[in-house]
């Protein structure tokens, strides 16, 4: 969030068709290929296609008639969201279900025009959200084919974050093939909602986490960071305290690549802050937030606050122990396609992004810049956003023609100011879960679960049996 450069938070993944793949005692999986094609909406050069990766497991349908739970992947390779969506692999022998896990065009190894598909404009021109819907679509056509003597099976969408928001619009807009979705951290109204409400969600997270002085420290660290950056001595105090991987030679390395890492590494620990250890974004302990604010406790002042967060930082960027240096260049995991979302942003995934400072939250000031952000999306992509697409082509704050969602948001998640939270639509269930954070309902249980994230699951699956008893007394009604 500096000015100095436009910041876009992530959301917060030869056909070898029949390849298991073990990801560990419990999560195995078919590994397989689908073509389909570029581009969904038009009917000139409509025989260009490309190869879409899906995981499937089919263990515990053993009658070939159960349901198929279906992941709406998301910005990152497919196989991760798979290792982290344990919810998914529990239910399925209670629903005697298939697994489907679909991988989202332009991340993973579905790469529509190989290593060159992020080249230029031209080729990624066609990551979108609705193109890649139409990809699940296809799957499903393929996979569970209806004709007029025999319907599929009932399906069910499940997804977080970004997976979440497709996992509500796959029902939405794809109703004849979705029975039901469970869209958990989907920050569908982010689009329309006041850019500072982020800031201040990820500030509260830090207040409570341990002590407010945590938060506090952080907001002075900013001006603590931009002084010592100002010199070049300064400058050595930081590359000697922080270790950094790359060469640091101006101030704005620190106040631009290293602000914009920080505000990435304090939004990831607020959506992992898991009550026990995980790896997801990166290897943290449980309760990362608390175990960083431990560091911050106190008012610390000068370099000893400098000091103070860089041992708290490597909460994150260093549990394991192993990192020799620190990499600013980049927040997120490798399996997290990072390029990808950035062009999303820049397109049809328009969420502004501001902080206010003064007290407000624990950011410097930074008001959103319309015109900044879109003159350096074209810099960058050759593109400008389209700021209403996501809300024309599905709709936000106003969702009276959906049915069978549970949008479910964890309020310690700084995504969930952007979620549905309330609706008049009874067809539509909400689900808040005080002590959440991103998408934990859809993880696997932990024996230090709060009680009300595995409440949220109890809804999930009361809501699943319900939508599939319904599905096949329509289907023999």
């Amino acid at each position: 969030m500096t000015s100095e450069k436009s910041h876009f938070p992530i959301l917060g993944f030869l056909v070898i068709c029949s390849m298991m793949i073990q990801i560990s005692a419990k999560y195995e999986y078919q590994t397989k290929y689908l073509d389909v094609p570029l581009d969904h909406f038009t009917y000139v050069n409509e025989t260009v296609t490309f190869k879409m990766r899906y995981l499937v497991n089919d263990t515990y349908n053993s009658d070939g008639k159960g349901p198929i739970l279906f992941y709406t992947g998301n910005e990152g390779d497919i196989e991760n969201f798979a290792q982290n969506t344990g919810f998914m692999w529990e239910i399925a022998p209670k629903l005697k279900a298939s697994l489907v896990f679909a991988e989202h065009r332009y991340y993973g190894k579905t790469l529509p025009f190989g290593n060159a598909s992020y080249d230029s404009p031209k080729h990624l021109g066609y990551l979108t959200s609705e193109q890649a819907l139409a990809d699940f679509a296809d799957l499903l056509a393929e996979i569970n084919p209806s004709n007029r003597s025999s319907r599929g099976r009932p399906v069910i969408a499940f997804g977080g974050s970004y997976g979440g928001m497709l996992a509500a619009w796959f029902r939405m807009k794809y109703p004849h093939l979705v029975t039901g979705a469970i869209a958990s951290s989907a920050p569908i109204r982010q689009f329309d909602t006041d850019c500072g409400v982020f800031s201040q969600i990820l500030t509260s997270v830090f207040s409570v986490a341990y002590t407010k002085e945590c938060s506090v420290n952080i907001a002075n660290s900013w001006d603590v960071l931009k002084n010592y950056s100002s010199t070049a001595d300064g400058l050595k105090v930081l590359k000697d305290k922080f270790k950094f991987c790359g060469n640091i030679t101006k101030a704005e390395d620190i106040t631009g690549t290293f602000f914009d890492y920080l505000t990435d590494v304090y939004g990831n620990l607020a959506m992992i802050n898991y009550p026990y250890n995980s790896s997801f974004l990166a290897p943290v302990p449980a309760y990362p937030v608390r175990q960083f604010c431990g560091r911050l406790a106190q008012n610390f002042t000068g370099m000893e606050l400098i000091g103070r967060l860089q041992e708290a930082l490597s909460i994150y960027s260093n549990y394991t122990g192993q990192t020799k240096c620190l990499n600013i260049a980049n927040a997120y995991d490798d399996n997290m396609g990072t390029s990808g979302w950035d062009f999303q942003s820049c397109t049809e995934m328009w969420m502004p992004m501001c902080s206010e400072g003064s007290g407000k939250d624990m950011f410097p000031k930074k008001p959103w810049d319309e015109k900044k952000f879109s003159d350096d999306c074209f810099k960058r992509f050759g593109v400008r956003p389209k700021k209403n697409a996501a809300l024309t082509a599905y709709g936000g704050l106003h969702l009276d023609g959906a049915s069978n969602i549970v949008f479910s948001n964890g309020l310690m998640d700084p995504w969930s100011g952007g979620g549905v939270l309330r609706s008049s639509n009874n067809a539509i269930k909400i689900v808040l879960i005080p002590e959440g954070a991103h998408h934990i309902d859809l993880r696997a249980a932990d024996e230090n679960d709060p009680g009300s994230v595995r409440g949220a699951r109890q809804v999930h699956l009361q809501n699943i049996q319900m939508w599939i008893k319904q599905y096949r007394k329509r289907l023999h009604g």
